[in-house]
């Protein structure tokens, strides 16, 4: 039996997110029923499209779900569509974005005789806000939320991705939403009703940049294609055959990487020991290991590397992906079926060992219903009489989370968990803490206690309680197991060995404890040919096939962002912690989820593996041009660097963007009504577009467009976020104080179960600032047993120099 067979899911509207949510729903077995007009769901004809015409996109969306058809001129239509509701579990309505025609339904009534049912709707801005109303596509959102600024050449203008970012983000969080709400519900609780922002979802991916800048001030601009601030390489390069993603953060991984190529001027060189010296020479640096790196395959890297401990990676295009055989093994690539066609699209990443997601199936026709042996038809979990619950109660309060995550993905995932009331319990050593507070030991910075000002550390453990543990020592790794004895879930973004060979491993937690959801969330998976190789959010990119779709046609593979698989890992955790979760409760049985990060990451080129793997052609690139808006770009606006993405959707707003623009012969011209015609003079109204903007601040320029109905967001810079006028009325930002940090923002999840966000109840530990509080109130350690741990280095709260750490290597050794 599935894990989610006893839900039942409708979804109205038309919105990529809300048809992601509804597919992760099915990916474990939930009957997801999609409603749509007669003409079918507009996203049917989204391009990319299949040879015979098919949407792949819609595609990936939505396989394994049922199509109903209603009519909204039928004298029924919101009696039947009422019914529908009225008998399912969750319903997810995307109709803010898109109505698709979905009669009007009064979802308060129905919740109110329904109590236990749960409801998310999604907007691109939120219901309240300058920005709620404003008229938007994928790109014009990203171009808000600071990711499209930093990316491309440095004249301009910056280069964005095609659009199929946001829906992916957005249903993430969709489902953590509903899925928690359903664990709350399976307590006894009542149902939850959400409010999710498309344009707050995105910010997951630019919390690091927006906290750097707020550390670091205004530091971060366009450096070029695949250059990011502020390690340097971070980029993509080209071999004897093949592209190579390469990053190099520390210090000793530039070296190894200098050694390599056989530079070891540059890698004496102490100018460049550190990232920034490197920044500020990299036409210098490049100029030198490029020819170097023509020597030789990327496999052939990619080799040496693994011996070397460097992150780097081969850069694979679409059809290298197709045919990696590992992908299709643990489900990364799936089948799927388009009406006469068979493709091969993105599976699900939530990779649980126990209760193993779908994989593959059926793109519903318009009107088709897919029966499903296994779905219990007649179960429901609603609690019949749902008994009330304090208002202010979280969903997963009561649950027990303990915390083995350093960095970004897995502290997101945990932090998620933490903010939805998860009781989570961040595990660090003072040997070994979090290097996100920072790998530098010198002896000023670890006398001055550096380690706790650290922006980006504190944003992403919240919520959270700290400890410190030597689990390399007999005495913490038995407190690290009496605290998983009583915990609910466990979580580690380790390499896949490191917590197995501690004795931490799931085999040996299981018999500790059978209820146990462990979490393993590792760069290629724990069965991977590659799982030894080490990487970064940026290697997570650069292996993943989506940089083969970005850019200018006949350029070079583009990346997005510094480390987008971070937070994409860390949303894919989330989920499947949740579901996982969703079965414990139900069975008493935990299990292993073996997390793939570079895996998540392959969603974004789910439409293009879907039409080559049919059709056998290359996927083209369009720069900021779009398969089916005409016009859509990025445009200069006055100043310098300043630029707006706008976009044309349809024939009516092409003609609104006409006559804004002083062009009403165009508006008028009936040749031009389609975007195909449009195609053939696209240079032509892309200047004219360009003319109207250069005269105009791009804030201005944003807001003479959205008054025309017409989709546009500037093109910000993560700095502008911290201070954003439809964020700061949302109250997305929150102040927060902390030791050794004073007031600093912390952003808000995205969504929300009233007009304003969960307050952040704590801000982050300081080093093993819970000592005390856990190992006596959860432990039952007296204060003569805690002080012996202190004392022998077990615990403590000051981090180890580098002078210390050598002291207890050779006291150890």
């Amino acid at each position: 039996m599935e894990v989610l067979s006893h839900l039942r899911v409708v979804e109205i509207g038309s919105s990529a997110a809300t048809s992601y949510c509804a597919r992760l729903f099915a990916d474990f077995g939930a009957d997801v029923q999609k409603v749509e007009p007669p003409r079918g769901d507009p996203l049917r004809r989204s391009a990319p499209l299949t040879p015979d015409g098919q949407s792949a996109w819609f595609a990936f969306l939505n396989f394994n779900k049922s199509s109903i058809i209603f009519d909204p001129t039928e004298l029924d239509a919101i009696t039947r569509v009422t019914g529908l509701i009225g008998e399912c579990d969750i319903l997810i309505d995307g109709r803010d974005v898109d109505p698709a025609d979905c009669p009007s339904v009064d979802i308060a009534a129905i919740r109110q005789r329904r109590p236990g049912l749960i409801y998310l709707e999604t907007s691109w801005f939120g219901r309240q806000g300058p920005y709620a109303g404003f008229a938007a596509t994928d790109s014009t959102v990203r171009a808000l939320a600071g990711l499209v600024k930093l990316v491309g050449p440095l004249e301009g203008p910056p280069l964005h991705a095609p659009d199929f970012q946001t829906g992916i983000l957005a249903g993430l969080w969709g489902f953590i939403a509903a899925a928690s709400s359903a664990i709350a519900r399976m307590q006894g609780g009542v149902g939850r009703s959400w409010s999710l922002s498309i344009f707050e979802s995105s910010l997951a991916l630019s919390e690091y940049p927006i906290f750097e800048a707020f550390a670091h001030g205004d530091v971060m601009r366009r450096l070029g294609i695949n250059r990011f601030w502020p390690n340097f390489p971070t980029g993509i390069y080209e071999t004897k055959k093949g592209q190579l993603g390469v990053t190099t953060v520390t210090t000793t991984q530039w070296r190894a990487f200098c050694d390599m190529l056989g530079l070891s001027e540059l890698r004496d060189d102490p100018a460049l020991t550190f990232n920034e010296g490197r920044l500020q020479n990299m036409e210098q640096i490049e100029r030198r290991f490029m020819p170097r790196l023509k020597t030789r395959t990327a496999q052939e890297w990619f080799a040496e590397g693994l011996t070397r401990k460097i992150p780097i990676v081969p850069v694979p295009e679409i059809s290298d992906l197709l045919q990696d055989p590992e992908k299709k093994a643990r489900g990364a690539i799936v089948p799927v079926w388009l009406g006469e066609e068979a493709g091969l699209t993105a599976g699900s990443m939530q990779r649980l060992t126990l209760t193993p997601p779908r994989r593959g199936g059926k793109v519903p026709a318009a009107g088709e219903q897919q029966v499903f042996a296994d779905i219990r038809a007649n179960e429901s979990v609603i609690p019949a009489s749902p008994r009330c619950i304090d208002a202010d109660r979280r969903p997963l309060e009561g649950i027990r989370v303990v915390d083995f995550t350093m960095g970004w993905a897995g502290p997101l995932c945990t932090r998620t968990l933490a903010d939805l009331g998860a009781d989570v319990i961040k595990i660090e050593a003072i040997q070994y803490p979090d290097w996100w507070r920072g790998v530098d030991r010198h002896p000023g910075y670890v006398e001055d206690q550096m380690y706790e000002m650290a922006a980006c550390f504190c944003i992403m453990n919240r919520n959270k309680r700290g400890i410190t543990l030597d689990l390399t020592r007999p005495q913490g790794l038995a407190l690290a197991k009496r605290l998983l004895a009583g915990a609910d879930i466990a979580v580690g973004n380790y390499s896949v060995n490191v917590l197995p060979k501690l004795g931490l491993g799931y085999e040996a937690l299981r018999t500790l404890n059978p209820r146990l959801v462990m979490m393993s969330m590792s760069a290629f998976g724990t069965d991977s040919v590659h799982r030894d190789c080490r990487a970064y959010g940026s290697t997570l990119e650069q292996g993943s096939g989506l940089p083969g779709v970005i850019g200018n046609p006949g350029g070079p593979p583009v990346m997005s962002h510094i480390a987008f698989g971070d937070p994409v890992g860390g949303l894919n955790g989330c989920a499947a912690v949740l579901v996982a979760l969703i079965h414990a409760c139900k069975t008493g049985h935990g299990q292993f989820i073996d997390l793939a990060q570079i895996e998540c990451m392959m969603p974004f080129a789910a439409p293009w593996i879907t039409v080559h793997s049919i059709g056998g052609t290359s996927p083209p690139k369009y720069g900021n041009l779009h398969p089916q808006f005409v016009p859509h770009g990025c445009f200069r606006c006055a100043g310098e660097d300043n630029w707006i993405v706008a976009a044309a959707t349809d024939a009516d707003m092409w003609q609104r963007l006409a006559i804004l623009i002083g062009r009403p012969d165009w508006a008028a011209d009936p040749s031009l009504k389609s975007a195909q015609a449009r195609r053939s003079i696209e240079d032509v109204i892309a200047r004219a577009i360009e003319d109207w903007t250069l005269a105009r601040d791009a804030d201005q320029a944003m807001s003479e467009l959205q008054a025309a109905r017409v989709a546009a967001g500037v093109v910000r810079l993560p700095i502008d976020l911290l201070k954003d006028r439809h964020l700061g009325s949302r109250a997305f930002m929150q102040k927060v104080e902390r030791a050794f940090m004073g007031p600093h923002p912390q952003p808000s999840m995205p969504i929300r179960e009233s007009t304003t966000p969960y307050a952040i109840r704590a801000a982050a530990p300081t080093l093993g600032q819970h000592n005390g509080e856990i190992l006596s109130g959860l432990l039952g350690l007296s204060d003569d047993e805690i002080a012996r741990l202190t004392e022998e280095g077990i615990i403590g709260t000051t981090m180890l120099s580098e002078a210390e750490l050598a002291k207890t290597k050779e006291a150890s050794d």
